[in-house]
């Protein structure tokens, strides 16, 4: 026993209190490798705001049809980034997730083709392989939208190889990955951004559930509010940032990530950011969004409520 009670008893309240204070832990789920597209996450890791607004986020790496929404609404993780598109297709199946912030405003997939062959829109595409993936929704949108005629559509197979090779050949892609691994390999790409297209769902989009949001409403502010100012920092000064990144995902070179941060600048920061904040949604964006897909065919007509997919709420 402790001989001096008071002594005692205040040890004991210290210990509660940190106890309490201690950071509530949550992990993030990516729905692709670590790159820049989720700088401003990993800057609020490595700059110590998750930690500031009493959180521990551990940042788990995705990768190709990484299941992230299925990981959130199940409660295997508590937030997840995908793409508004993605939210969609989730709501159209009954599962309650909802957007907390939208990192980029324009979306940074893109077709990239060759220099030499004269193209410079989606729409003239015609008479060459086409390299594109089967799930998202851009690619059956494109498809929907545009006659590709004479052209032969292929699966996305990942890397620039085959571009490089084939001058009749293009491929979908992120405009600061691809083309720039492209002109590095000596390459002549040009990317041309689907959102040029008018189809441009919110990207890098962070999740949670309605569920955690009805429950734990500080939780999900200190993470929206974190990640904002993350990437804020990010864009301002990636590198060490950068430097985490490589050692997580070291085929991400320090060249490309400073190229992919760059260009990422006017992508999240576009001017309805720069008036609204960055992170901020609007609801026409999303109901056009539904509106596309519905006309696609990729959700049906009156099955998703755009109202409900989002929120502005915990944004700074």
């Amino acid at each position: 026993m402790f001989k001096y009670p008071l002594l005692a008893a205040l040890l004991a309240l210290v210990a509660c209190a940190a106890k309490e204070e201690a950071p509530t832990a949550v992990q993030l789920a990516l729905n692709w490798f670590p790159e820049a597209e989720h700088g401003g996450l990993y800057a609020a890791a490595v700059h110590g705001y998750y930690e500031e607004s009493g959180v521990e986020v551990e940042i788990l790496g995705g990768g190709p049809d990484a299941p992230v929404v299925q990981r959130v609404a199940t409660g295997a993780v508590a937030f997840g980034i995908v793409n508004a598109d993605d939210i969609l297709y989730a709501r159209a199946q009954q599962i309650p997730v909802v957007a907390l912030m939208a990192s980029y405003q324009i979306n940074p997939h893109c077709i990239i083709v060759h220099e030499s062959a004269g193209i410079d829109s989606i729409s003239q595409i015609k008479n060459m392989t086409l390299a594109l993936s089967q799930r998202p929704a851009f690619s059956h949108y494109l498809r929907w939208k545009y006659p590709f005629a004479g052209v032969t559509i292929v699966p996305y197979p990942g890397n620039v190889a085959q571009f490089l090779a084939d001058e009749n050949f293009a491929q979908q892609g992120y405009v600061f990955s691809e083309p720039f691994v492209a002109k590095v390999k000596g390459g002549d790409p040009k990317a041309l951004l689907v959102a040029d297209t008018g189809f441009n769902p919110y990207a890098s989009v962070l999740i949670t559930t309605e569920e955690r949001i009805a429950a734990e409403p500080e939780l999900v502010g200190a993470v929206v509010r974190a990640s904002v100012k993350g990437w804020e920092q990010y864009l301002a000064e990636p590198e060490a940032t950068n430097r985490h990144i490589n050692s997580l995902n070291p085929e991400m070179g320090m060249d490309i990530l400073a190229y992919g941060a760059a260009e990422s600048i006017a992508m999240i920061l576009d001017p309805v950011a720069q008036q609204n904040g960055l992170g901020s949604m609007t609801l026409e964006r999303w109901q056009e969004l539904v509106e596309q897909m519905v006309a696609a065919g990729l959700i049906k007509d009156g099955v998703v409520n755009a109202t409900r997919v989002f929120t502005n709420r915990f944004l700074p």
